[in-house]
């Protein structure tokens, strides 16, 4: 199976543009408030799949390894 994302996504960890995002990022959730608010639907580095608890939507966020963080959530 092939996957259309990986060489920007692979881009993405290469040139560490998550940790520039996340310094730009006006919310940003540790692995705990990640849980309370969401639950992760898929992985795909360095992105997340999330439904939101509080109305349910579906979207994406970035995150960091080291620290982890979760941001810039984007709904579908």
């Amino acid at each position: 199976m092939s996957d259309p994302t990986e060489s920007l996504r692979r881009e993405m960890l290469e040139t560490n543009q998550p940790y520039a995002d996340l310094a730009r990022a006006e919310k940003r959730w540790t692995t705990q408030e990640l849980s309370n608010d969401f639950e992760v639907i898929g992985f795909m580095a360095p992105f997340v799949a999330v439904r939101r608890k509080s109305d349910g939507a579906k979207g994406s966020m970035e995150f960091t390894h080291n620290p982890r963080f979760y941001f810039n959530f984007v709904a579908d």
